[in-house]
């Protein structure tokens, strides 16, 4: 194929934590990597203007926006926005937008509807919102997006989330699910002694669940399991105080850079995600691809059905019954090859196959 002339929008970009920033910097790098013309346009806290760089061989160009809660990433001065996007937008092939659930890449792709050949729009879509306020503002948002989503391709990252999307926003899908660094593959699984999560902190990820889980595993079987706990979000401080009161050794910081997440996560000895509500969670298809064994939750976690050293479960089961099964799972983990789990150079050449060049 010729080289495509490509706009990506993303809420925020690299070097931001988070599953769309890192989802949007490995498809642009690899895009510009195989010759092709590449920008993002990224919204960033605390800028007073729009600004540009280039990171890793991508053009970036940030917009201020402000987000509360780090939520929502609402774009200020949004007429200078609308015109920053007619000039990004100029003869360009493909227009990829990054989550329905950010107002900034909402509002950018209402800006720029009819402005390419092609408009791909990524959805990272669960349903419902995470509190009682916003699931309510998602009775009003929901009929927005749905009108920005008619005639765009939308590309989902499991069947669930297709599922999702096709029952809420009434269109089709395409379905290709997110990879992993090549490199992940050449990593070994060599387990220390800990439990460990990576996420935002936040009481519906049921990190509180996964620590009744370390406490009976250590009590019940003798298995003397710390439990390590990555992120930040407004759970933290009474996570915390669950963890001193149930008594187990625990580690809380914030997100670790990207090569250190890695080496942490290949050195546990279960990776755990009892969240009610996800799309896609990337640190279970690294925690395949390196065979550490992982436990999560229903419905999401059957996007990873059929791979293995992976124990799918009903959070709302007892947690004595899940720690049961948390232990049968470690038992016979030694006895079950590692999952192959698509690179990201594989998924952008379906990209490329199934979305851009369709």
């Amino acid at each position: 194929m010729e080289s495509l002339k490509l706009l990506l929008i993303s809420p925020r970009y690299h070097p931001h934590v988070g599953g769309v920033e890192y989802v949007v910097k490995s498809i642009a790098e690899r895009l510009a990597r195989r010759g092709h013309e590449v920008v993002v346009l990224a919204g960033e806290l605390n800028a007073d203007e729009h600004f540009e760089e280039e990171v890793d061989g991508v053009r970036v160009v940030r917009w201020p926006i402000w987000s509360p809660g780090e939520a929502y990433h609402i774009p200020r001065r949004r007429g200078k926005l609308e015109a920053l996007l007619g000039e990004l937008s100029r003869d360009v092939d493909v227009i990829h937008v990054h989550s329905v659930h950010s107002v900034f890449s909402m509002l950018s792709l209402r800006f720029v509807k009819r402005k390419a050949s092609k408009i791909i729009v990524t959805p990272y879509y669960h349903g419902t919102g995470h509190t009682i306020f916003r699931r309510l503002l998602w009775s009003y948002w929901r009929p927005y997006v749905r009108r920005l989503l008619k005639d765009s391709i939308v590309h989902t990252v499991s069947r669930l989330e297709a599922n999702l999307v096709e029952r809420d926003f009434s269109c089709k899908t395409v379905t290709i699910e997110n990879g992993v660094e090549e490199w992940l593959r050449f990593v070994k699984w060599d387990p220390e002694g800990y439990v460990m999560y990576s996420g935002r902190l936040e009481k519906y990820k049921n990190i509180h669940v996964l620590a009744q889980i370390v406490n009976i595993l250590n009590k019940q079987y003798d298995l003397n399991l710390k439990f390590k706990v990555f992120g930040r979000g407004p759970y933290r401080v009474d996570l915390e105080k669950f963890l001193k009161t149930i008594g187990v050794e625990y580690e809380l910081s914030d997100f670790k850079p990207y090569r250190e997440y890695i080496d942490t996560l290949s050195r546990a000895n279960l990776l755990g995600l009892l969240s009610e509500r996800e799309a896609y969670p990337q640190s279970v298809n690294e925690a395949n691809a390196i065979g550490v064994p992982v436990v999560i939750a229903k419905p999401w976690g059957f996007n990873f059905e059929g791979r293995s050293r992976t124990l799918i479960v009903d959070p709302r089961l007892p947690v004595h019954v899940i720690a049961s099964r948390v232990y049968d799972l470690l038992t016979k983990t030694p006895l079950e090859g590692v999952s192959r789990v698509s690179t990201w150079d594989e998924v952008v050449e379906t990209y490329i196959a199934k979305l851009y060049g369709a």
